[in-house]
């Protein structure tokens, strides 16, 4: 039978696993934004919220998206790639989960309200079909948040663990 120790072991694992496969692609989204100029400099971001306006957006959020988010395209989109890389960066590296971890729930959110939207007038099972591409990885923030996703697997825990006997 395994011992507490080593089941809290195998879960901070698993964890950490969890949280370097998102982090992955989170490294794999950011860096095409970045380091490539179609998304930033040549409109990718406006043609994906004019999608969302289009398509999908929750009600409350298409002024937001109209009046706000179009109107200050380009930083925003420096924003969301060079956030989608720092949250990969930290996920991987096991650096700042947490803070990372807020802005990637933070952002998953904001997806999911400006993109997610399945109708008036389904079923409200629906609303949370709509949503799988953007709340399971909130979900997964949530995780990383209440746990100590940062246990294991780390480069911050390098030292702490080149310390021990």
């Amino acid at each position: 039978m395994a011992s507490d120790s080593d089941k809290d072991d195998r879960n901070a694992l698993a964890l950490a696993v969890l949280r370097i496969c998102v982090g992955i692609l989170f490294l794999i989204f950011g860096e095409y934004k970045v380091f490539g100029t179609e998304f930033t400099l040549h409109g990718g971001f406006q043609m994906w919220i004019g999608r969302f306006l289009e398509e999908g957006a929750y009600p409350f959020m298409k002024p937001i998206l109209r009046n706000f988010v179009l109107a200050h395209g380009t930083p925003i989109a420096f924003l969301v790639a060079y956030g989608e890389l720092a949250i990969g960066i930290s996920l991987v590296s096991g650096i700042l989960v947490r803070a990372a971890s807020f802005f990637g729930l933070a952002f998953m959110l904001t997806l999911f309200f400006s993109s997610n939207y399945p109708g008036a007038n389904v079923a409200f099972w629906q609303y949370f079909g709509a949503s799988l591409d953007h709340s399971v990885l909130a979900f997964c923030f949530l995780g990383f948040l209440i746990g100590r996703a940062d246990a294991r697997l780390t480069f911050g825990n390098l030292s702490k663990n080149s310390n021990r006997t």
